[in-house]
C-alpha cells in the first residue's frame, strides 16, 4: 500500500501540475505569460476574475483552454441590453405528465450551472441582470420560485470588460466589484509574439489539450492551502497595506488623502493574503514571503481603490497610489 503523501510532497506535485496546465494552455495562448498566472492563482485560488483588456487579445479562448486542462464545465454567455436574469439563471417552464395530463412547474437551468463561467462583457447589462449573478458568486445557489438549487462547486466566474467603448454600458457597482478576487489586465503582444501569431494563421488548427488535473485535486490543493503558513508579520503587512488606501486625518500619505475617493476593504485583505498564498505555493515555496505580496498588489487592489476627479484630471492612476503605499507599507513591518 502506498503511503500518504506529505505536504511538502503534495506542494511539489501541485507546482508540477500548475506548470503542466500552463503549458498546454501555451498550445494555443502565445504569450501573455502574466495573464496565464493571474487566471490560474484566480482558479487555483476559487475565485472570481475581471479581465480587462481590448477585444482580440484571446480572452476567451485562454478561459476555455483553462477549462479543458483543468476536466472543468465550461460555459459562455454573452452580456447585451436586453439580457435578462432568467438567461443566466434558468427559468421555471410547465410541463405535462403524460399519465395524468397534469402540469407541473420544471426547473431549466441556465447556463450558471457550470464550473467555470464566462461572463463576457458584463458592464454591457443593467444592473438587475448583473445582480442576477451575485448571489451564485457569493453563496453558490440561485433562488428561483421559492427554490433553492445547488451550484457545483468549483463555480469560478470570469467577467470581460472592455477599457476603451464605455457608450452604452453599465459600470459595476463597488459592492460587486469587491467580490471580484482580481482584475486581471491584458496587455498587448510584444513584436515576437505578435510575430508568431500572425504565423499561428497558416498553421493546422487542431491542437489537442490534455487534462492535466481534475476537479478532486482542485478541492485537494485548496486543504493544502488552508494550511500554508503565513507569519504575522506579513499579516500586519497586509492589513497595512489595505489600511494605507484609505484616506483620513490619520493617514501619513498625502496622495491618498488627496486623489483616493474610497479605500479597499476587509475582504480585499483576504483576498491579498490568499491569492498571494497561492502564488508562493505554486512556486513550490514552504512559505509566504513579502514578495508573493507585492507581486500580486495590483491585481488584488487596482478594481478597488476609487480615484476622485481630481486624481483622473491630473493622471494620476490607481498604480500610482498602490506603489507609493508599498512605500510606506514597508516602513511599518
Amino acid at each position: 500500500m502506498n503511503e500518504p503523501l506529505s505536504d511538502t510532497d503534495k506542494i511539489r506535485y501541485f507546482q508540477n501540475s500548475f506548470i503542466k496546465v500552463k503549458k498546454e494552455i501555451q498550445k494555443v495562448i502565445i504569450g501573455q505569460e502574466r495573464m496565464i498566472d493571474l487566471l490560474l492563482i484566480s482558479l487555483f485560488s476559487d475565485g472570481h476574475s475581471i479581465i480587462m483588456g481590448v477585444p482580440g487579445l484571446a480572452k476567451t479562448l485562454l478561459i476555455s483552454t483553462a477549462a479543458r486542462a483543468l476536466s472543468l464545465n465550461y460555459s459562455r454567455i454573452q452580456f447585451t441590453p436586453d439580457l435578462m436574469p432568467s438567461d443566466i439563471i434558468g427559468t421555471e417552464v410547465l410541463q405535462e405528465e403524460k399519465s395524468t395530463f397534469r402540469k407541473e412547474p420544471v426547473f431549466v437551468k441556465g447556463p450558471v450551472f457550470t464550473n467555470i463561467l464566462l461572463a463576457d462583457e458584463i458592464n454591457r447589462s443593467p444592473p438587475k441582470t448583473q445582480s442576477a449573478l451575485l448571489q451564485s458568486m457569493q453563496e453558490y445557489a440561485v433562488t428561483i420560485g421559492g427554490k433553492t438549487y445547488e451550484l457545483q462547486r468549483p463555480f469560478i466566474v470570469f467577467a470581460t470588460q472592455n477599457p476603451i467603448e464605455q457608450e452604452g454600458t453599465y459600470p459595476l457597482p463597488e459592492a460587486q466589484l469587491d467580490r471580484f478576487l482580481m482584475l486581471i489586465k491584458v496587455e498587448y503582444p510584444d513584436y515576437n509574439e505578435e510575430i508568431e501569431i500572425a504565423k499561428s494563421v497558416t498553421s493546422p488548427g487542431n491542437i489537442q489539450i490534455s487534462p492535466v488535473i481534475g476537479r478532486s485535486e482542485l478541492f485537494e490543493f485548496r486543504e493544502i492551502l488552508a494550511r500554508f503558513p503565513v507569519s504575522e508579520h506579513l499579516i500586519k503587512y497586509a492589513v497595512e497595506i489595505g489600511r494605507l488606501t484609505r484616506p483620513s486625518d490619520k493617514n501619513p500619505i498625502d496622495e491618498v488623502n488627496e486623489f483616493v475617493r474610497w479605500g479597499v476593504g476587509p475582504r480585499a485583505i483576504q483576498h491579498l493574503i490568499i491569492t498571494a498564498r497561492t502564488g508562493s505555493l505554486l512556486k513550490g515555496k514552504s512559505a509566504l514571503e513579502i514578495e508573493d505580496i507585492e507581486e500580486i498588489v495590483q491585481a488584488v487592489l487596482n478594481h478597488r481603490i476609487i480615484l476622485n476627479f481630481k486624481a483622473v484630471s491630473r493622471k494620476v492612476t490607481v498604480e500610482n497610489i498602490i506603489e507609493i503605499i508599498l512605500k510606506e507599507a514597508k516602513k511599518k513591518i
